[in-house]
């Protein structure tokens, strides 16, 4: 395995202004010879941790590239600009990885039709707001040509803006407005955004999520719904927000509660699986 950190702006130079400096810690496999796999090319996952775009998660960085690497998947983990950079820094983050994946797919085994992104709380919404929104002009001003993910895992994803349960801060980190306009609802709002061309989604979240309420995982897959998307989801009956795999690798004391919550790896394997993204 090969472990190198990104610049982006050393590929994007404007990814560079106000003090931003994205990167990508890439975990990419070795095509064994001995194996015959030098022209083995493997799944991709593309991580947004969470931190309620104050901040990027470690614990929903490193431990997801080792939860997911066993599945014969490279993995690149994005530590995106946060506040006080706004909208649309952090979406065109993603779109300069998802530009640099294409562009190295070969030296880097990456089979682009296999690439699914996977984000945490205010990460969930930023994997959903690519998901759904990846070819906005914001985005397309900048990479004209800006690509789609294949499917998507949101992990107790900030999703609604509207009052009562929304994530308040990730919204006035990521708007850098206190006050949000009809507008910004529409905008920012994910629920609002699936279409008949969202990509699939596995969505997982835990009933007694007292920080991102679970109604935002429940309107994100409503919608999917409605627009009659392929789509999972798993709510777990306890857990606090934020608990990443939910295993040692994450947790300083595992319990029955937590060892119950890290099943949904293995779920979002099978469902990997299932959708041919593995």
């Amino acid at each position: 395995m090969e472990v190198k950190k990104i610049y982006l702006k050393d590929y994007y130079s404007f990814l560079g202004e106000n003090g931003c400096n994205p990167t990508l810690t890439a975990y990419i496999q070795y095509n064994m010879s001995e194996m015959k796999w030098e022209d083995r090319k493997r799944p991709t996952l593309l991580v947004c941790p969470g931190g309620g775009y104050s901040m990027c998660s470690q614990r929903e960085a490193e431990p997801i590239a080792i939860a997911f690497m066993p599945l014969g998947m490279n993995v690149f983990v994005l530590d995106y600009s946060v506040a006080p950079n706004k909208f649309p820094t952090q979406i065109r983050e993603v779109a300069a990885a998802m530009e640099l994946l294409y562009e190295k797919q070969d030296e880097w085994h990456i089979d682009t039709e296999k690439i699914t992104i996977i984000g945490f709380s205010a990460g969930g919404h930023l994997a959903a707001h690519y998901s759904t929104s990846y070819d906005i002009p914001e985005v397309r001003e900048v990479f004209p040509q800006s690509k789609a993910v294949n499917g998507s895992i949101l992990s107790y994803p900030v999703i609604v803006a509207d009052k009562g349960i929304s994530h308040v801060g990730s919204f006035n980190n990521v708007t850098g407005k206190y006050n949000l306009n009809e507008d910004d609802f529409n905008r920012f709002s994910l629920d609002r955004r699936v279409s008949e061309n969202t990509p699939p989604a596995f969505i997982w979240h835990t009933a007694e999520d007292n920080c991102v309420p679970v109604e935002n995982a429940l309107r994100y897959a409503a919608a999917m719904s409605k627009y009659k998307r392929p789509f999972e989801l798993h709510i777990y009956p306890l857990g606090w927000h934020g608990g990443s795999t939910f295993n040692r690798q994450a947790l300083n004391q595992p319990t029955a509660m937590t060892e119950y919550n890290s099943r949904w790896v293995d779920e979002a394997g099978k469902w990997l699986k299932l959708m041919n993204l593995l």
